[in-house]
């Protein structure tokens, strides 16, 4: 789903991990970014930490999501980063922060992934 939204990871570590994503092409009727398109990168950029964290031999699955939509982008490019506020043995959850190109928060977003043990291959 990222690739159809045109979402571009450009930084990827344990501590953060950031994308981007245009807002033409992932816009509401109203000419607004949509919502929905704000929960994609906030996930996608999440469950990407919650995965480094995980290690090679578990998976991270998203449980929870929450967005609050500050304010409305309409064009250009906005950025999501992603940095931890709990990072367990069975659960973690980042902050996904998402500001329009001139730096101002439009969305809050906060991802608690589960982490289960890679299953077996079939």
């Amino acid at each position: 789903m990222g690739s159809r939204m045109g979402i571009a990871v450009t930084e990827y570590a344990p501590d953060r991990v950031v994308g981007t994503m245009p807002v033409a092409g992932n816009r509401q009727p109203y000419g607004l970014l949509h919502g929905g398109a704000n929960a994609v990168l906030a996930e996608q950029l999440g469950s990407i930490a919650a995965a480094l964290h995980a290690g090679a031999d578990r998976i991270a699955v998203g449980l929870e999501l929450s967005c609050t939509h500050h304010r409305a982008a309409t064009e250009g490019t906005v950025t999501g980063v992603a940095t931890p506020l709990h990072r367990g043995g069975a659960t973690a959850t980042f902050e996904i922060v998402i500001t329009d190109e001139h730096g101002k928060r439009t969305c809050s977003a906060r991802l608690t992934c589960v982490l289960r043990d890679k299953p077996p291959a079939n």
